[in-house]
């Protein structure tokens, strides 16, 4: 039985059809991905899958409960790292573990007990005491994970973790997830950061406009939609390359300002000729999911 079902799931607003009919699956201990541009729909859906709002149709089930009827009970079971730290800053790091150990319920002895271990966890085994606004961004966010695991969640609900996060602070993160997907946890990850959903998410969902437009793992999405080869070109000259080559040496191109995007099957007949091309800088990369990302849901900016 999958950890978290939702069928046909619906949720409007007005006329505005936030959720269209969204079906998601997620097995035990794999990281599900939740992916998609500004207003796509990503944070309703979490919030529905929650319970914390009612769709208009469709069916929700977590951790064997039928949502959001039953949404609390299986909440006890759920760790929520939101997209916004919400720490309190009157108390130090170990009064904010005891407050939020005790809306689950739990003794205070056993919130006690399980600190040390999430203090270690989140690298802040020596700030026990400290205030919040003592605190590095980084180390705020790695808390705010650590303290969703007080109740022992089988389920994470992850709303953009690291956004804000320098890239070691990232990378602390993320090993942190992977430990916790090691020990058998589910996640369930929105970013918009295309690497890490490549690197953490065993699948994902691609939404826009509320409906999902491709589900997959990251490596079959990329193999179903994207040439292997990528090349981006830049410089002044590189539209008068793209009209004079492109169509010859390109499957597919596009340019965006002052890059073109050129994608192959094989690259080493466009890498001899842009070696006669000393006006243009180039990267030659394989396909990676923010490819597949773009070109599904367009490269124009979403507010």
């Amino acid at each position: 039985m999958p950890v978290l079902s939702a069928t046909n799931l619906r949720k409007s607003y007005g006329d505005l059809k936030v959720v269209a009919g969204v079906d998601i699956s997620i097995e035990k201990g794999e990281c599900f991905g939740l992916l998609g541009p500004n207003g796509a729909g990503k944070t309703t859906t979490l919030r529905l899958l929650l319970g914390l709002i009612e769709p208009d149709a469709g069916e929700i089930q977590m951790l064997g409960e039928p949502v959001p009827k039953h949404a609390r009970r299986a909440r006890l079971r759920v760790g929520v790292v939101p997209q916004m730290d919400n720490l309190d800053p009157d108390f130090t790091v170990h009064e904010n573990f005891m407050t939020y150990g005790r809306y689950f319920g739990l003794r205070d002895a056993e919130i006690a007990a399980r600190i040390p271990a999430l203090l270690d966890f989140a690298g802040l085994a020596n700030r026990a005491d400290a205030k919040i606004q003592a605190l590095s961004g980084g180390m705020k966010r790695r808390l705010t994970l650590a303290r969703a695991l007080v109740n022992d969640p089988d389920l994470i609900f992850l709303d953009e973790p690291t956004t804000g996060l320098d890239p070691q602070a990232r990378h602390l993160m993320w090993q942190g997830l992977r430990r916790l997907l090691s020990q058998g946890k589910t996640i369930i990850l929105t970013t918009h950061f295309m690497e890490e959903a490549e690197r953490l998410c065993d699948r994902l969902t691609i939404l826009d406009r509320g409906h999902v437009i491709a589900t997959g793992s990251p490596r079959e999405l990329i193999a179903q939609h994207i040439e292997p080869s990528v090349m981006e070109l830049y410089g002044e000259q590189v539209a008068g390359w793209g009209q004079q080559f492109a169509g010859e040496l390109c499957e597919r191109h596009e340019v965006v300002g002052e890059t073109l995007f050129c994608y192959s099957r094989d690259g080493e007949a466009l890498t001899q000729n842009l070696k006669a091309q000393p006006h243009l800088r180039y990267l030659h990369r394989p396909a990676n999911l923010e490819d597949v990302f773009l070109k599904l849901t367009g490269r124009d900016l979403r507010d």
